[in-house]
C-alpha cells in the first residue's frame, strides 16, 4: 500500500481542442483539487508540465498535468518524481477509464495498463506499475474500433454531470488517500453512484 502520496498526476491531452474531451478526466480531477485547496498552476518547461502545490492538513502535495500528449505523459511524471525524490508508491495517477460507467470511480493499487497509453507510458518511465490509480469512469462506446473517437469527444451533458460528480466525490476522499486509509476511500468510492 502507498506510503504517503506526495504526487498526484492527472492524465490528459494539452490544448484547447481537447479540454472538454473524455480523455482529459485526469486533468479535471487535479484541477478540482487545485481549486479546492487554493493552489496556483505554473508551467514547468523542464518537466513539460503544469505544476501546482497544495497543502492538505499541513501536508504538502504536488499536482502535475503533463503537457505532452497522453501516450508520452510518463516521461514528465518520472522526471518530476526523480527531481523531488518521490517514489513510485507515493504517486497517484488519475485517469479516464473505459471499463467503468460515467459517475463511477475505482481506486486501485498497481496493475496493468489495460490498453491505456498514458498508464503504459507511466509504467515504462517509472520502471514499475506499483503506483496508485484513480480510475474515473467514462463508459465504453461498445466497439473497440470506436474507442479513439469516443475518448477524444466531449461527453453529453448528462454524462459530463455524472463524471464531474464522481470527481467531486473522489476529491472528498483526498484526506483518506493521503493518510493511507485506502480501504475507507475504496469503500465509499466503489459504492458511489
Amino acid at each position: 500500500m502507498a506510503s504517503g502520496i506526495k504526487l498526484i498526476a492527472g492524465l490528459g491531452n494539452p490544448g484547447s481542442r481537447y479540454v472538454d474531451t473524455r480523455h482529459n478526466a485526469g486533468f479535471w480531477f487535479v484541477e478540482e483539487l487545485a481549486s479546492r485547496y487554493h493552489g496556483t498552476w505554473r508551467d514547468e518547461k523542464r518537466f513539460k508540465s503544469r505544476v501546482c502545490e497544495i497543502t492538505v492538513n499541513g501536508q504538502r502535495v504536488w499536482l502535475i498535468a503533463p503537457q505532452d500528449f497522453m501516450n508520452r505523459s510518463g516521461e514528465s511524471i518520472a522526471a518530476f518524481a526523480s527531481y523531488y525524490r518521490i517514489t513510485v508508491d507515493q504517486i497517484l495517477v488519475a485517469h479516464d477509464e473505459l471499463d467503468i460507467l460515467p459517475g463511477r470511480v475505482k481506486l486501485k493499487q498497481g496493475g496493468g495498463a489495460a490498453g491505456h497509453n498514458g498508464l503504459r507510458d507511466t509504467t515504462v518511465h517509472m520502471g514499475s506499475p506499483d503506483y496508485l490509480r484513480l480510475r474515473l469512469g467514462i463508459g465504453h462506446p461498445g466497439k473497440q474500433n470506436a474507442v479513439v473517437n469516443f475518448v477524444l469527444k466531449r461527453p453529453p451533458e448528462a454524462e459530463m454531470s455524472l463524471i464531474q460528480s464522481a470527481i467531486e466525490h473522489s476529491a472528498d476522499h483526498l484526506e483518506d488517500i493521503l493518510n493511507g486509509d485506502l480501504q475507507a476511500a475504496m469503500n465509499s468510492l466503489h459504492t458511489h453512484s
